[in-house]
C-alpha cells in the first residue's frame, strides 16, 4: 500500500485559528460527557455507599479486565431534556471480560432508584441491536425500581422488547448474565428471569414482580422483602438464582468466571500493526470547525489507518468520492469518504467498490462530510437519480458490516448514500462539529423564502408587500436558528441517532473496539451475481 504523504500546513494562521475552535468544541464535549457521568445527589450517593454498595461505574470498572478500554455508548441520550437525567439512568458500553468482548448494561441506582424512563428504553433497544448483530454477550448489572411511572405512557409498549431480545440472543447462543445487586422490581425482575445466568448478592438482592406493599394491598399478605424475593429464597426455593454472592465484589468475580466458561472466542487483537505516521492531534487542525469549509479527507485517513498506508481505488475517476483499502489495528477495511458533492461518476465508483468489499468480506468504513448529490440540468440529464440509486442500492444490500463517522456535514440524500442511520451501520458516531439535516441552515431558509415568494406571486400577492424587511429578517433568523439547533451533533445524539459524540482524536481507538466487535463473525458472502462494473 502507498503511504499518504501529508501536505497539510499546520502552521498557517487559519489552521491555528481552526485548531483553537475545534479544541473549544472538544472541551465543550468533555464537559457534557462529565455531566453525563452524574450518579445522583450527594445524599443518595452517600447513603448508597454507607450500605456497602458500589456505584454503577465502579461496578463496571471492577467487572472489566484490568486496563481494558470501555467504549461507553449513547452517553448523551436525553441531553437537553428537563424531565430525565442525561444517559437515562443507564451506563451502556463495551469492554473486555476475561478476554471476551462483552456488552455491559448497568442501572444507576442512585438516580431515582435506577428507575427506567423513555431514554432508558431507547438506549436498551439500540444496545439489543448491537449485541444481536455482533453476537456480543450482555452482562446486566441490575438494581432498579422498574419503570418510572411518570413516563409509563412512553415506555410501556416498547419496554418489554428488552425481555424478548434476551431470549432471541439466547436462542442464537449469545448469552446474557445478570447480577442483581439490590431491588429488581416488576419489569426489572424479568431481566434476571430471562437471562441465561443469574447471580444475586446475599442480603442485598430483592427480585419480585410486586413488592410487599402491593402484595398486602392485592392479597392481604404480610411479607418482608427477604422472604418475598431475597437472594437466599431465590437460590434455595424458587431456583431463579444460579449463584449467591457474599458481596458485590464477589458477585462480579462470579460473573467473570461465568464468562471464562462460556467457550467463546477470545477477542484479543493478535494482528500486527504500526501506528499512523502522523499524530491524532493534527485532526483538530485539519477538520474544519465550520462545515462549510472543505478539507482533504486523505489527511484524516493518514491519521486513522495503520502506518498511514492507503490503497486508493479508482483515484482518477469520480474524484469527489474517495474509495480505497487500509488497515486499522490490523483489521482490513474498505474506506469511503467525501471530497465534495456526489456526481454520477462518484456514485458509480462507490457502488462498484462496495460490491468488491462485499464479495471479499471486507467491512466498510464511511467517513461522511457530504452536502448531497449534484443537482441541476447537466446532473439530471446525466442520470444522477439512477446513478445515485445504484450507490444507495449497494449500501442497502451490502452484507458486510459498516461503521459510519459523521466528521462534517451530513446533508440530504448524501447521508443515505454514505450509510446514515437509516441504513443500519453496525456503529455510527459523530464528531462535535458535525451537522445532520436535509440541507444547511442558510440553504434551507433561502429555499423556504423562494418557495413562499413563488406561492404568493401565484396568488397575486408579494410577500415583501405584506411584510417589511425587518419582519422578514426576523422570520428568517428564527428559522435559521431552529435549523442550526436541530442539525447539531448534540440534538441527534440526544435522540439516539448516533452511538455517541466522540473527540476526533479518539476515533482510531473507538474504531479498534468496533472492528473487534464486528469481526467476531467471519465476513463471507456468495451472491446471485458477480460484481457489476458500474
Amino acid at each position: 500500500m502507498k503511504v499518504i504523504e501529508s501536505q497539510f500546513n499546520l502552521s498557517a494562521p487559519s489552521t491555528v485559528e481552526n485548531y483553537q475552535k475545534m479544541m473549544a468544541l472538544c472541551d465543550q464535549l468533555a464537559g457534557e460527557l462529565e455531566k453525563s457521568r452524574y450518579e445522583g445527589p450527594e445524599k443518595y450517593v452517600t447513603r448508597h455507599r454507607d450500605r456497602g454498595k458500589l456505584l454503577a461505574r465502579q461496578r463496571v470498572q471492577l467487572l472489566l479486565d484490568r486496563g481494558s478500554p470501555f467504549l461507553e455508548l449513547m452517553p448523551l441520550a436525553g441531553w437537553g431534556r428537563d424531565d430525565v437525567s442525561v444517559g437515562g439512568s443507564l451506563v451502556i458500553g463495551m469492554g473486555m471480560v476475561k478476554g471476551v468482548l462483552c456488552m455491559v448494561n448497568a442501572n444507576i441506582p442512585t438516580v431515582k432508584g435506577g428507575a427506567l424512563n423513555e431514554v432508558s428504553v431507547q438506549k436498551s433497544r439500540r444496545m439489543d441491536e448491537i449485541a444481536l448483530e455482533n453476537r456480543i454477550p450482555v452482562i446486566y448489572l441490575t438494581e432498579s425500581a422498574g419503570a418510572d411511572l411518570n413516563h409509563q405512557a412512553q415506555i410501556f409498549n416498547y419496554g418489554g422488547r428488552a425481555f424478548r431480545e434476551i431470549t432471541r440472543r439466547s436462542k442464537k447462543g449469545i448469552p446474557s448474565i445478570t447480577i442483581v445487586f439490590g431491588s429488581s422490581t416488576a419489569g426489572g425482575a424479568y431481566i434476571p428471569g430471562m437471562s441465561d445466568y443469574v447471580v444475586m448478592v446475599k442480603e442485598q438482592a430483592k427480585t419480585y414482580l410486586a413488592g410487599p406493599p402491593l402484595v398486602k394491598m392485592a392479597l392481604g399478605e404480610d411479607v418482608d422483602d427477604e422472604t418475598l424475593g431475597g437472594a437466599s429464597m431465590h437460590a434455595k426455593t424458587s431456583g431463579l438464582a444460579d449463584y449467591i454472592a457474599d458481596d458485590e465484589k464477589h458477585a462480579l468475580c462470579i460473573a467473570r468466571d461465568i464468562v471464562s466458561n462460556l467457550n467463546l472466542k477470545i477477542s484479543r487483537n493478535t494482528h500486527e500493526f504500526e501506528e499512523p505516521r502522523y499524530p491524532a492531534e493534527d485532526l483538530l487542525s485539519i477538520v474544519s470547525s465550520d462545515v462549510k469549509i472543505p478539507f482533504d479527507p486523505r489527511e484524516v485517513i493518514a491519521r486513522l489507518v495503520d502506518d498511514s498506508k492507503f490503497s486508493e481505488f479508482k483515484p482518477l475517476y469520480g474524484e469527489t468520492l474517495i474509495t480505497g483499502f487500509a488497515k486499522i489495528y490490523g483489521h482490513q477495511v474498505g474506506i469511503l469518504t467525501n471530497s465534495g458533492v456526489i456526481f454520477s461518476e462518484s456514485s458509480n465508483k462507490a457502488a462498484h467498490f462496495i460490491q468488491l468489499c462485499n464479495k471479499q468480506g471486507t467491512p466498510l468504513l464511511f467517513l461522511q462530510n457530504i452536502t448531497g448529490f449534484m443537482v441541476g440540468k447537466d446532473a439530471e440529464s446525466g442520470g444522477i437519480i439512477k446513478n445515485g440509486a445504484k450507490l444507495i442500492n449497494a449500501v442497502s444490500n451490502a452484507e458486510v458490516p459498516a461503521i459510519t463517522i459523521l466528521m462534517g456535514s451530513s446533508y440530504g440524500a448524501g447521508n443515505y448514500g454514505m450509510c446514515g442511520r437509516a441504513y443500519d451501520p453496525r456503529f455510527l458516531f459523530s464528531w462535535p462539529n458535525s451537522k445532520l439535516a436535509v440541507m444547511g441552515a442558510e440553504q434551507l431558509t433561502g429555499v423556504m423564502e423562494i418557495i413562499q415568494e413563488q406561492k404568493s406571486k401565484g396568488q397575486g400577492v408579494s410577500v415583501k408587500g405584506l411584510l417589511d424587511k425587518g419582519k422578514m429578517k426576523l422570520i428568517k433568523e428564527g428559522l435559521r436558528k431552529k435549523i442550526e439547533q436541530e442539525s447539531s451533533a448534540y440534538y441527534g445524539s440526544s435522540r439516539v441517532w448516533d452511538d455517541g459524540i466522540i473527540d476526533p482524536r479518539d476515533t482510531r481507538k473507538v474504531l479498534s473496539l468496533c472492528l473487534t466487535a464486528i469481526n467476531q463473525i467471519p465476513q463471507t458472502h456468495e451472491g446471485e451475481w458477480g460484481v457489476f462494473r458500474m
